[in-house]
């Protein structure tokens, strides 16, 4: 995550900016600094392209401390399952200590209101939310309260390492031993000397771990980490040219509060149960569109040549509208333009040929299949 994942617009003339425990680290580091999200966040150091190559070749160091972080508890055995059960088509009640899973709320209207990581720990539940969502969260939140279940917001840093060296450079700093934790697990230890959350999860394809740690903690924890020469600090340029290459969705972009989970190609965060059963919010139209299939539908798009296509470009088919572009640009790994957009079902086959609208004119693209690189992370068998 951040996953989960955040706003995708970088706000201009934004007041009162947030800051992270971590702005000044950023500021020393000779990071160029921008607002994202309400928060003054570093968007490159050596520059996109070398952070985005630092961290799929050793390990790239992000902060993340804007997002969300919250903690569920109950009142009542079951209340937390329920309730989250009835605000995610996800299930929730499988989940064991430990594990974590990306999900996403929905609305009744069957549109998302964000993506998110929910982690069982112990006999209460830990949420990882956008930062951008922070406040449209609480007031759904709100809307849907349950008395026997508590939510209680956390005030603490967040920092990822993602790539093939994430492993060996952290776990000098972990007192639990994290070459056994599974992808999409976390364990509550002792990390840099203070209470914290490992997480190993992220959002770039590589292997990779989040540390939730107190707010006082999180300069001493960075400068650990970018001492040791394996270790690139990372901005949000990269970041994004990172989960793009994944396939991975952006919410204000590939997800927002019309746009459905089926049309965003998140069939597979719904299982068989929940689909047979329902019960959550906006499931009419969410398993309706199981069924029939939705009207548009997230693909990856290969992009011919060398001008990217951005956000918001308009796709064609023979001079008809098909689609618009919803996250692009150039992956460095992959070595050219590429992106993901909404396309009709009807020509959302891989290998469909249509064009993107740049400046007035057509840049040739097709459906490709995502994601652009394959997933990096360690699973138990690999």
């Amino acid at each position: 995550m951040a996953h989960p994942t955040d706003d995708a617009n970088i706000e201009s003339g934004a007041e009162a900016l947030k800051t992270t425990p971590l702005t000044e680290s950023h500021k020393a580091a000779g990071a160029r600094m921008v607002p994202f999200a309400g928060y003054l966040m570093p968007l490159q150091y050596a520059g996109i392209v070398a952070e985005h190559k630092a961290t799929r070749e050793s390990a790239g160091l992000f902060d993340v401390s804007h997002m969300g972080q919250l903690r569920l508890t109950e009142k009542r055995p079951g209340a937390a399952v329920a309730w989250l059960e009835r605000l995610t088509p996800s299930d929730i009640g499988g989940l064991a200590d430990g594990q974590a899973r990306y999900t996403v709320l929905t609305n009744e209207a069957g549109g998302v209101v964000d993506d998110l990581i929910i982690t069982r720990m112990g006999e209460g539940f830990r949420l990882v939310v956008n930062g951008a969502r922070r406040a449209a969260v609480a007031d759904h939140f709100a809307r849907y309260a349950d008395p026997d279940v508590v939510v209680e917001p956390l005030d603490r840093a967040l920092i990822a390492l993602q790539g093939p060296a994430a492993e060996a450079v952290l776990a000098p700093h972990v007192a639990a031993p994290i070459a056994d934790l599974d992808f999409m697990h976390a364990v509550e230890t002792t990390a840099f000397g203070v209470d914290a959350m490992v997480s190993r999860c992220g959002y770039t394809g590589e292997d990779g771990f989040e540390v939730s740690l107190p707010n006082e903690a999180a300069a001493g924890a960075w400068a650990a980490l970018v001492g040791d020469e394996r270790v690139s600090p990372v901005g949000l340029g990269a970041r994004d040219t990172l989960r793009l290459e994944a396939g991975l969705c952006l919410y204000g972009q590939d997800l927002n509060e019309e746009i459905s989970p089926i049309e965003a190609a998140l069939l597979w965060i719904i299982p068989k149960r929940r689909r047979g059963e329902g019960g959550f919010l906006g499931d009419q139209r969410i398993l309706k569109e199981i069924a029939e299939g939705p009207q548009k539908l997230r693909v990856g798009l290969a992009v011919e040549g060398r001008v990217p296509v951005r956000a918001g470009a308009p796709i064609e088919i023979d001079g008809a509208p098909a689609g618009t572009v919803s996250s692009g640009g150039v992956g460095p790994t992959v070595g050219a333009p590429i992106a993901m957009g909404f396309i009709d079902r009807e020509h959302a086959a891989i290998g469909t040929r249509l064009a993107a609208i740049v400046r007035g004119k057509g840049v040739d693209i097709s459906v490709a299949k995502l994601p652009f690189l394959a997933s990096r992370t360690k699973r138990k068998g690999k």
